[in-house]
């Protein structure tokens, strides 16, 4: 068993929470400002996240162990299919869901889908969150906290804003307050438990969706290679495949004379060497693995 350091006092809770909503409504970006670290990666795409990230938050009070799934939406190819049924299974063993919704933006169909959806899973409590209340005037924050209260009977309703890190010391505590008595789960000093290979595939994809078309974000896939430190250790070589789906999006991720695919190592890099406190030699070939959201084989080999 891991030793998680110092013994927790009697009163200390911890436990696993998921935030769910719609693509693009901040979920990642909270999971990160909670956390204090980038665990999650965002971007203005909608499925940006594939995986469950775990992101642990230290509080005196407690543990909680943020478990960051893909937005649910209703699936149109076996990727979209796999990744809810990710989302499904991840709701079935949490103690608390929080369901975000941005308060710049009315509740619509996907909202009372995803509401729909929580009745699923009784043994989770169930917390609202309004999110970007930054972006927001008022009144438009007042009419998405009542509009959000009518769904249903919520533990609590928290606006928040997490770039602007309003009322995050509040979302923690109202969190944990829900969470069992628990001794910790993870180490003081642990704050992910996604391995290091997985984090840096997910950052070269980050920097690969920065300003793509729309239709590309799905279609880009990464896997690591190898990596390995030069012997004179000052060095870390990372080689990484990015899969696309067919050769027009191999060309727009390449861009002319291969000047989007730098910008591309240069942003992963950027993020990548503060991760493993290293410079970085990072080493990008772009793939073709045609229509593999779609192929069951394919979906297998890069880790769907």
């Amino acid at each position: 068993m891991t030793d998680t350091g110092t013994p927790a006092p009697d009163d200390f809770r911890a436990g696993f929470v998921t935030f769910v909503g719609r693509p693009n409504v901040g979920k990642s970006t909270l999971t990160n400002a909670l956390v204090g670290e980038k665990v999650a990666i965002t971007s203005p795409k909608p499925q940006t996240t594939r995986q469950t990230i775990r992101g642990i938050v230290h509080d005196p009070a407690g543990q909680l162990i943020l478990v960051d799934t893909p937005g649910m939406h209703r699936p149109r190819t076996l990727l979209g299919e796999r990744l809810n049924s990710l989302v499904q299974s991840t709701l079935g063993d949490v103690d608390v869901i929080g369901f975000c919704l941005p308060a710049d933006e009315k509740l619509g169909p996907g909202d009372r889908f995803i509401n729909e959806q929580l009745d699923q899973y009784p043994k989770a409590k169930k917390v609202a969150i309004v999110t970007k209340i930054d972006s927001a005037s008022k009144q438009q924050v007042g009419e998405q906290l009542l509009a959000i209260s009518e769904l249903r009977d919520w533990e609590t309703v928290i606006p928040v804003s997490a770039t602007s890190r309003i009322q995050l010391d509040v979302l923690t505590s109202e969190l944990i307050r829900l969470l069992p008595r628990s001794e910790r789960l993870y180490p003081d000093d642990q704050y992910t438990d996604e391995g290091i290979e997985s984090r840096i595939a997910e950052l070269i994809r980050e920097a690969a969706l920065e300003g793509v078309r729309d239709e590309l974000p799905h279609s880009i896939a990464v896997t690591i290679d190898d990596m390995r430190q030069r012997d004179d250790k000052e060095i870390v070589e990372i080689y990484a495949n990015l899969f696309v789906e067919r050769d027009s999006q191999k060309g727009i991720i390449i861009g002319p004379k291969g000047s989007r695919l730098g910008e591309v190592g240069a942003r992963a890099r950027a993020e990548i060497e503060p991760l493993l406190d290293s410079q970085v030699y990072l080493n990008i070939r772009v793939k073709v693995a045609k229509d593999w959201q779609r192929d069951p084989k394919l979906l297998g080999r890069l880790g769907f």
